[in-house]
């Protein structure tokens, strides 16, 4: 049969030997935790099948299973490729939520704690001769408070702003083979005004010395080149790109990266990656792009699809995702509660659309001290994945806490987010009750354009900005200002009855398209003719189940022409004059 998802799955950093090993998997559901008892990680065999990389709750699985599952079981038998002989071999899970246990041929490999981010385990030393079983246990608690799962439900069925569980593997599994010594990752760090690029390699495998080598090439013609020496774990360069052309929305420019390594041991790797030269700083009142104001019309995207859940059902999705969102006249998304797969931003880099990411923090107790080192591992694993990717514009880490919440362990995630990456701006907590934050933001659903304009009237004039929660909220200190929810109008054309959620409820929706048209062009007009106001976040870019607030059905298809949003939204902004 024909490979699911059969793209490489990380684009950022690419190797020629690699093997998918989606499609379909033994299965079994293992609703005591009792698997290992029962001796599961050597079992010959599961009872029944999955198609990967779909969740089990999702249709396109084969399972379509949506009761809670506190575990799930995966086998499937692998030969290595003989090319491959002598390499090492590492098996990767682009996500699998949340516990998560690797066995090779009975033999365990590897552990990782995170439903989000990528799982690698070395398995060389593991492996036989001819066939070889791979088995992965997942163990999901969505109902627990150290958990973080974003919008996914803790009742059964979904409700409200909450949709369908993800339980176990939802991102591409494949192994790749690699030298004794080879390159882990890259970490590219952009300096479009120095017009240079700094490049940092972490190699794993054998301890070694050697060179690293990097050349740059635009539309196949080499720009730059350079080698460096090093020794250990770390090799870096800094490459000068001759007349460096930015990277923007409308002129998505990228340098592809060919890099190489030699050990003195005569061990060589070569990976290819790309890079975007752009910058991103804060100015008076205005988030920088490039060293110039450019008002982010951003468009909230859930990353939820009717047969895949959280996996997309192609890589063509993920791209026409954002296509939908450009048709519509945003210049990107605030990517909310959820991780997005790399793909995604690949396609964000390639078509010049800005994106922030965000970790699905709902779902873990920030009142809770333990819920510190689990945001802080999990939430360090993200912004090491999706760092170099020149479309990631800013950071963020919680969303709408409360005064309930700890805010010692949101000022530390915050910190942290800031120590990891001094290069992007950072919302310590989206919308509610802010303790530190580079952009002040907040989240305003209400319906009634005229009082939603006279509360960021003020602003334009100098005075008091608006706070969501000024009891209990750090005071608004002029940052860039930033309203990154707002809308989610309850728009479901020929919808008969009060099924449904959205904002506004079924009074107060709108009736007509031209009703609907209306409510959107004063509340977006309303805040890009604010010249307090840097950017905005519409809720949202597609209906998700029962909520019906999206730009665009659930299944992508129109609610109405784009075109008449493409028209309100690409409006001159006042802080862009």
């Amino acid at each position: 049969m024909e490979i699911p998802r059969p793209e490489y799955p990380r684009p950022r950093l690419t190797r020629p030997l690699w093997l998918n090993l989606n499609g379909p998997w033994q299965f079994d559901r293992d609703p005591a935790r009792s698997g290992v008892a029962r001796g599961l990680p050597a079992a010959d065999s599961l009872p029944s099948e999955i198609l990967l990389p779909f969740c089990p709750e999702s249709a396109l699985s084969g399972v379509g299973e949506l009761d809670f599952m506190p575990a799930v079981w995966y086998r499937r038998a692998v030969r290595i490729p003989d090319q491959w002989a002598g390499q090492r071999v590492l098996l990767h899970v682009g996500a699998c939520d949340y516990d998560t246990r690797i066995w090779v041929n009975g033999q365990m490999v590897g552990r990782h704690l995170g439903g989000y981010t990528p799982i690698c385990a070395e398995v060389t030393d593991a492996l036989q001769r001819g066939e070889n079983a791979i088995t992965i246990c997942a163990e999901d608690d969505t109902r627990s408070p150290l958990q973080p799962t974003g919008k996914q439900s803790k009742r059964f069925g979904s409700y409200g702003c909450v949709y369908t569980r993800t339980t176990g593997i939802w991102q591409t599994v494949w192994l790749e083979a690699v030298p004794r010594t080879y390159i882990a990752d890259l970490r590219l760090l952009p300096d479009l005004a120095g017009g240079v690029v700094r490049i940092e390699a972490e190699l794993a495998g054998d301890a070694s010395r050697g060179t690293l080598a990097v050349q740059a090439s635009l539309e196949g013609e080499t720009v730059a080149a350079g080698t460096v020496r090093y020794a250990g774990s770390r090799a870096t360069l800094t490459l000068a790109i001759p007349d460096p052309q930015p990277w923007g929305p409308g002129y998505p420019v990228l340098y592809d990266l060919d890099v190489t390594l030699r050990t003195e041991a005569g061990c060589q790797d070569q990976v290819r990656s790309y890079v975007g030269m752009r910058d991103v700083t804060l100015g008076d009142k205005a988030i920088l792009l490039n060293r110039e104001p450019l008002f982010q019309r951003l468009v909230l995207d859930q990353g939820f699809y009717p047969d895949g859940i959280y996996t997309a059902p192609s890589d063509e999705a993920l791209r026409r995702d954002i296509e939908l969102g450009l048709a519509a006249g945003f210049n990107g998304a605030r990517l909310h509660q959820k991780v997005f797969e790399p793909r995604s931003l690949y396609w964000a880099d390639r078509l010049g659309y800005l994106v922030w990411d965000e970790y699905p923090s709902w779902g873990i107790d920030l009142a809770d001290p333990r819920a510190t080192a689990i945001l802080a591992q999990q939430w360090l694993e993200v912004m090491r994945r999706d760092y170099s990717h020149p479309s990631l514009v800013g950071w963020c880490p919680n969303n709408e806490t409360s005064p309930k919440d700890d805010p010692d362990i949101i000022r530390t995630i915050y910190r942290l987010t800031k120590a990891a990456d001094p290069s992007r701006p950072a919302i310590d907590a989206s919308g509610y009750v802010h303790v530190e934050t580079d952009v002040f933001d907040v989240h305003d659903y209400e319906q009634n354009p005229e009082p939603f304009a006279a509360r960021y009237a003020p602003m334009a004039a100098g005075g008091e900005a608006y706070v969501c929660f000024p009891e209990c909220s750090a005071p608004y200190a002029g940052q860039p200002y930033f309203v990154s929810e707002y809308g989610g109008i309850w728009w479901n054309p020929g919808q008969q009855s009060a099924a449904g959620w959205g904002y506004g409820g079924v009074e107060g929706r709108p009736r007509s398209i031209e009703e609907y048209l209306a409510r959107y062009r004063a509340l977006t007009e309303a805040l890009l003719r604010n010249p307090a106001i840097c950017a905005f976040c519409y809720t949202q870019l597609t209906d998700v189940e029962q909520e019906v607030n999206g730009v665009y059905f659930y299944d992508r298809s129109q609610k109405l022409d784009p075109a008449r949003l493409y028209e309100i939204n690409t409006q001159k902004a006042a802080i862009e004059s």
